[in-house]
């Protein structure tokens, strides 16, 4: 597998390392997706951890010139469905996600049963995420994932709460409070690592793969 990153931020440095340590050939990192040859994009997989804007303006190249591709990048939500069509009229395979952390695709699995037990019987939840002061979007890709599972599970939409914090990685608190208890789900990222390796192990899945999908659905 060739890969080539798209946005060379902390992120991207990160996954670089991952790719080096796994012996994955790292073609390029490019601040300028579009000005990749389409001979070159074609042979290799495209990692995305840019800005959503610039995955806005990119989307259509990324979807026409890749082999395959794998979005981190988050807020850009609001247009999945021409995303996802553009991919499926292209017949390039896309695994996107707003956390490619293992860790957080636990969390997710964690929340939704539990909402399954706790739906009834009084319970109000709450989503809370903290993340560095670089972070363009707020709320977090995840804590609107996290909203989604509670409504779909619990039947309730949870206010999110959003903090910027210094360098913090990214913190996810679930609450769901009732009048006689509280029960707190928190996942806290020490680092930007998982996401990279969560990122590179989409990678590896696009081999043989079709269609959209969201990284949760195919580790769940």
């Amino acid at each position: 597998m060739k890969v080539i990153i798209s946005g060379y931020g902390k992120m991207g440095h990160m996954i670089e390392a991952v790719l080096q340590r796994r012996g994955i050939e790292l073609v390029c990192a490019s601040e300028d997706i579009c000005a990749i040859p389409k001979e070159v994009a074609r042979e290799c997989v495209c990692i995305d951890f840019t800005t959503p804007e610039a995955f806005r303006a990119n989307y259509k190249t990324l979807a026409a010139n890749f082999k395959a591709v794998v979005v981190g990048t988050t807020g850009w939500y609001d247009m999945k469905e021409d995303v996802f069509a553009a991919f499926e009229a292209a017949g390039t395979p896309m695994i996107w996600g707003s956390n490619f952390s293992v860790g957080v695709i636990a969390l997710f699995a964690g929340i939704a049963r539990a909402c399954q037990v706790l739906k009834g019987h009084g319970y109000t939840p709450h989503v809370e995420e903290i993340h560095h002061i670089h972070k363009l979007d707020a709320p977090s890709g995840t804590a609107k994932s996290i909203g989604v599972l509670i409504e779909d599970f619990l039947g309730e939409k949870p206010e999110i709460g959003s903090q910027r914090i210094g360098e913090v990685p990214g913190t996810h608190i679930a609450e769901f409070t009732s009048g006689v208890d509280k029960l707190t789900f928190t996942h806290e990222a020490f680092s930007r690592q998982g996401f990279a390796e969560g990122a590179v192990d989409a990678a590896l899945m696009t081999e043989g793969l079709s269609g959209v999908h969201e990284f949760k659905d195919l580790i769940l």
